[in-house]
C-alpha cells in the first residue's frame, strides 16, 4: 500500500524519465510491489526497459532528473532504478544503468529481482515484464541465491564492525530468512514473512524484533551498547546458519 506522497513521487518519475530517456516499460519490484512497503521506511524499486542504449548525454541529463527529484522531496532518495535496454534483457550477467544511493552505477538485474517482476511485479507504465522480460527458471533462481549466500553474505561476517549498522543487520537476517524459503519451496516471500520464518530458525528474539520494531513500529533511540550486543547476537547465529543453508544444497 502506498500513500498520497509515494504516488505523486512515482507519478512525477515517469512522466521525467520519458522526457530524458527513451522509456518502453517501468515497473515496480520489491516491497512496493509485493505489498509490504512501508512510507519513508521502504526503498522505491523500480526498473525501467529502454529502446535503446543510453548515450553518455543520456547519463548526464537521467541524472539531472534523479538529482531534482531529490532536490524537491526527501522521498526520491529512497527510489532507485534500474535501466535495462530491452534488446539485453535476456543476459543474466549483463550490468546495466542503476541509480541507487544518490548516484548511477552499473549493476546486474539479478534473478530474484526478474523472478519477483513475473510473479508480481507493478506495471507504472507501458508494456508488462510477461511481454518483455524472459522467464527466470528454478535453477536460475537457486544458483543466484546459494551463490549469493557464499559470495556476498559469508564473507561479509568477516568484517564486524558493518553490522553495528542498521542496513546491515536487518539485510542480512531477512536475506537469510527469505534464502532458506527460496531454496526450500522455489517460492519468493516478503520481509514481513522472513519475520516469523527468522523465529522458527531460532534468530535471537530480541534482534527480531528490534528490526521489526523499526520497520513495522516506533524506532527509538538506542545505546551504543545495544548496538554491539545486536552486532555479536546477529554473527553469532548468522555465521551458522549460513553453512547449515548452504549444506543442504550439496
Amino acid at each position: 500500500m502506498t500513500d498520497e506522497a509515494t504516488d505523486q513521487l512515482l507519478g512525477r518519475f515517469v512522466q521525467a524519465v520519458q522526457s530524458v530517456v527513451p522509456v518502453v516499460s517501468v515497473w515496480a519490484h520489491g516491497s512496493l510491489a509485493g505489498g509490504d512497503y512501508q512510507p519513508g521506511r521502504s526503498d522505491l524499486d523500480l526498473i525501467a526497459i529502454l529502446g535503446r542504449a543510453c548515450s553518455s548525454e543520456d547519463e548526464r541529463r537521467l541524472e539531472g532528473m534523479h538529482r531534482q527529484l531529490s532536490e524537491s522531496t526527501t522521498l526520491a532518495s529512497e527510489l532507485h532504478c534500474s535501466y535495462l535496454v530491452q534488446a539485453e534483457v535476456a543476459d543474466l550477467a549483463g550490468v546495466h544503468l542503476r541509480w541507487a544511493h544518490e548516484e548511477l552505477m552499473r549493476k546486474p538485474v539479478t534473478p530474484v529481482t526478474r523472478r519477483e517482476l513475473h510473479e508480481f511485479g507493478l506495471v507504472l507504465w507501458g508494456e508488462g515484464p510477461g511481454a518483455i522480460l524472459p522467464p527466470v527458471t528454478d535453477e536460475q533462481l537457486t544458483d543466484f541465491v546459494v551463490e549469493d549466500l557464499e559470495t556476498f553474505w559469508r564473507p561479509s561476517l568477516d568484517h564486524p564492525e558493518w553490522w553495528l549498522r542498521d542496513i546491515w543487520v536487518d539485510l542480512g537476517l531477512l536475506t537469510l530468512a527469505r534464502a532458506t524459503v527460496t531454496l526450500r519451496t522455489g517460492k519468493l516471500i516478503t520481509k514481513r514473512e522472513a519475520l516469523d520464518v527468522l523465529d522458527q530458525l531460532g534468530a535471537p528474539s530480541e534482534v527480531v524484533e528490534d528490526t521489526r520494531r523499526r520497520r513495522y513500529g516506533d524506532a527509538a533511540p538506542v545505546s551504543d551498547q545495544w548496538l554491539a550486543r545486536r552486532a555479536d547476537l546477529t554473527l553469532a547465529f548468522l555465521g551458522p546458519a549460513i553453512e547449515t543453508t548452504l549444506k543442504r544444497q550439496l
